[in-house]
């Protein structure tokens, strides 16, 4: 962006020069300045930048863009609060994950396991009218993110009670495996494995053997057929003309035209000293020519292209167009994921191709704007089609090849411009065009907050950030606190705890103390992330009251008032003796809660004040 008067700024300051000059940082607010974002497009200058900044400022976070994927994980742990990021990985599991869903609002890893965030609309036929929230997540092992009613908004789950009866046209936001929300999405026309036809082997073969010859030079061809004409009239003259059989034609041929050998002792009449004359020159020289020939085809690796003829299904497969940055990470998220993949690259020498090639992924090497190059990835009846070469038009026509061939078929394209991607999506009805910048610039901008968020998802209207927190010692806000009470206080949406068994076969977080050196991965509102990651304090006010209680409850009333007030010994007879009374005081919401729900499986009737 060169124009600081560009609309797009929105009245953002705009200082144009190096940035790598440090009285131009010092113009933009560096030694104020709370963070530093670097997303140019060199790595060299984002590195030398991000060490000037922290030259300058010792404590700003800075947050840059890096495509050298071995340098992402080792700068930023040799430079302290600093976070290097990438695109592609940002990007690649929510590109994929729409290839295969057809359906993904965001993705992310928990414990090296791919999730999936999709938006589901209850049709009328859908298995989930008539359920509440907290069954639908209990069968299909989902976390409900948000709910939406035909005449009500979007609320997010803190604010939607588990036992809403779901109705045709409403929508649900759901996070799970890809496995799990299968058959809620429509993918649940394939398998989610993919489904994929092999053609029989006699198909296969034949496919190798119409590619060689397909893809052979006019030379070779020209030179072949004129050595094996040379062959076929020289054994035409020695069966007719000298009196040879067959068998010993074919064998005088190739032997004078190999060896350079005669017909020693036999007939040697002028014109056959004559004949063998010429057989030897062009035997020599066709032969010659036709081994050079050969010998550079086999080192253009072309044979190869078309022994990969036969890995390639009949349907029910990926094909990733364009193995860049983008493309090669889809391509490596779908091999993970144990689907089979089909790549397109235009290059024959792209250092990624090699690569590929080693997971046993077929790569095509051709222009995909072709139809028949198309064709022979079989792109009209695969899975799905990702469109991720670096060039936006090239994406657009190859996407629209594909849809000229199958209508229906499911094309992922990759684009820059965000207002492109949404004329392309309602003016070109390619529902899955996405914009690459989009999906990875919020991860840029929630890294200043935490080096652990690992993406956002829009949930409506609302911003909802997937973050993996590690709870540190003398963490006063979250070590030694229970789950349940730290997800009320908090307004967070517990996702995953590493290593511990924090959740039951429904979804429902257990009675599980946090302790230090967990690492809790939690679904949280924008607007209430800075609040937890900063471990803001949160107030204690609320007081619970116990209004009536069995007898059989009192035991577990003496144990928990004696433990409020700090001394097992006390007598707390007078306390609990007659009702209402007041329990605990001096509590966060979410303790209260928690010290209500407590006590309710001893049958008290207790509320919250």
């Amino acid at each position: 962006m060169n124009d600081p008067d560009d609309p797009r700024l929105k009245g953002v300051p705009f200082i144009k020069g190096d940035c790598r000059r440090p009285e131009l940082l010092e113009r933009a607010g560096l030694s104020t300045a709370r963070g530093v974002v670097i997303v140019t497009s060199d790595d060299l200058v984002n590195v030398s930048t991000a060490l000037l900044v922290r030259q300058l400022n010792p404590d700003v976070r800075v947050v840059l863009r890096m495509f050298n994927q071995n340098l992402i994980p080792r700068f930023g742990a040799a430079v302290r609060n600093m976070v290097a990021l990438s695109v592609s990985a940002l990007t690649a599991p929510l590109i994929a994950l729409t290839a295969l869903t057809g359906d993904a609002l965001g993705a992310f890893k928990l414990e090296d396991a791919p999730q999936q965030v999709a938006e589901l609309l209850v049709t009328a036929d859908s298995p989930l009218i008539g359920k509440k929230l907290s069954a639908i997540a209990s069968s299909y092992k989902l976390l409900i993110f948000a709910h939406k009613t035909t005449d009500q908004p979007m609320t997010l789950w803190h604010t939607t009670p588990g036992d809403i009866v779901v109705a045709a046209g409403d929508t649900i936001v759901a996070c799970g495996s890809p496995e799990n929300l299968a058959p809620l999405t429509d993918s649940d026309r394939d398998d989610l494995l993919g489904n994929v036809l092999w053609a029989g082997w006699i198909r296969r073969q034949f496919r190798t053997v119409r590619r060689s010859l397909l893809s052979i030079d006019l030379s070779v061809k020209l030179a072949s057929l004129g050595l094996f004409l040379i062959l076929f009239l020289s054994t035409l003259v020695f069966r007719f003309g000298v009196g040879l059989g067959w068998a010993e034609g074919i064998y005088r041929t190739v032997s004078i035209v190999a060896t350079g050998g005669d017909l020693h002792g036999e007939n040697r009449d002028g014109w056959v000293k004559v004949f063998l004359s010429i057989l030897k020159v062009a035997g020599a020289a066709l032969l010659a020519v036709f081994t050079a020939i050969i010998t550079q085809y086999l080192i253009r690796a072309r044979l190869g292209g078309a022994l990969e003829m036969r890995k390639i299904p009949d349907s029910g497969h990926i094909v990733v167009i364009g193995l860049g940055n983008v493309g090669y990470r889809c391509v490596e998220e779908l091999v993970k994921l144990g689907h089979s993949v089909v790549a397109i690259e235009s290059v024959n020498d792209n250092p990624f191709a090699a690569t590929v090639r080693r997971m046993g992924v077929p790569v095509i090497v051709g222009d995909a704007t072709i139809p028949e190059v198309l064709r022979q990835a079989r792109a009209n009846t695969a899975r799905s089609v990702i469109a991720s070469t670096e060039s936006e038009l090239v994406n657009l026509e190859v996407a629209l090849l594909v849809r000229e061939e199958n209508p229906s078929q499911r094309v992922v394209v990759r684009l820059n411009d965000p207002a492109f991607a949404d004329t392309v999506r309602s003016a070109a009805n390619i529902k899955h065009a996405v914009s690459v910048p989009s999906l990875a610039a919020p991860a840029f901008v929630a890294a200043l907050f935490g080096d652990r968020v690992q993406t956002l998802v829009t949930v409506g209207e609302r911003t909802v950030a997937i973050v993996e927190i590690l709870v540190q010692p003398n963490d006063p806000c979250l070590n030694e606190q229970t789950l349940v009470s730290a997800m009320i206080d908090y307004r967070f949406l517990p996702i995953g705890l590493s290593g511990r068994a924090a959740f039951a076969t429904d979804g429902v977080p257990k009675n599980v103390r946090l302790r230090e050196g967990d690492h809790l991965t939690v679904a949280i509102d924008v607007p209430d992330m800075e609040k937890l990651l900063r471990r803001t304090p949160v107030e204690k006010f609320r007081k619970v009251i116990v209004d009536s209680y069995p007898i059989t409850a009192r035991a577990a009333l003496t144990a928990i008032a004696r433990l409020r007030l700090g001394d097992s010994q006390n007598d707390v007879s007078p306390v609990i003796g007659a009702t209402p009374f007041t329990l605990a005081s001096d509590l966060t919401q979410g303790e209260a809660d928690e010290l209500v729900s407590l006590v309710s499986r001893e049958k008290v009737e207790a509320h919250v004040e």
